[in-house]
């Protein structure tokens, strides 16, 4: 197969910024957020899209595009269907890898660690702070389901459009939101000649309490 440029070929330097240990904030979630907001300032296009990563419960990995949805120092939040192929991952293996790449910054985060699912009350308030269509939405897809045309959606659609009406449109119990709740993040930092600089914030237990322990890796 020709292409206008071997793939091999494809490459760039990275030199925009540098990440040292010197700088670097002591606790990651406060080192994520300097960073989440220079993405935001830097107006990357869905700045909040992430890779997903799971594991069947076959054992087979499996990734897909989520959107961050909130975070604090309990952990990072994505909405899904409680019934869908990453919802039947994370109740056979409770663990995910999220990883964030900026291209625009030179920077990728990977954040790994346990799931849960957030409250109830958190998922009813996201949800009813979505557009109407995405409530409707959120029950005319039986999410990762073989569908024989897309008229199953758009049937669905219309059922449940005229079932809810005008009126509040309840939140459905096969959905709702997960938190990651991390034990290690590594950010990255593109540096020129591939010598890249890398963060990895590990949480661990010691005599004098729980800590994040800091290190770096060779790129």
């Amino acid at each position: 197969m020709s292409s206008l440029q071997p793939i091999s070929d494809i490459r760039k330097e990275y030199k925009l910024k540098e990440l040292s240990d010197v700088v670097a904030l002591p606790d990651p979630i406060r080192q994520f957020d300097l960073w989440w907001n220079e993405a935001l300032s830097s107006h990357i296009d869905e700045a909040n899209a992430m890779t997903l990563a799971t594991v069947s419960p076959e054992g087979l990995p499996d990734g897909r595009i989520v959107l961050l949805k909130g975070y604090d120092a309990k952990g990072f939040v994505f909405f899904s269907n409680y019934e869908s192929a990453k919802g039947k991952d994370l109740a056979a293996h409770p663990q995910a890898c999220l990883v964030f790449f900026w291209k625009e910054l030179e920077r990728q985060v990977r954040i790994s660690g346990h799931v849960e699912r957030v409250s109830p009350e958190e998922s009813d308030a996201y949800y009813h702070s979505r557009p109407a269509g995405s409530q409707i939405g959120a029950w005319a897809s039986p999410q990762s389901q073989v569908i024989w045309s897309r008229q199953v959606l758009e049937e669905n659609v219309r059922e449940y459009t005229e079932r809810f009406g005008e009126g509040v449109i309840p939140r459905p119990p096969h959905w709702g939101g997960y938190r990651v709740v991390p034990g290690a993040l590594e950010f990255w930092q593109g540096r020129p000649s591939r010598l890249h600089d890398r963060l990895l914030y590990t949480y661990q237990e010691g005599p004098s309490g729980p800590h994040w322990a800091i290190q770096r890796l060779a790129p």
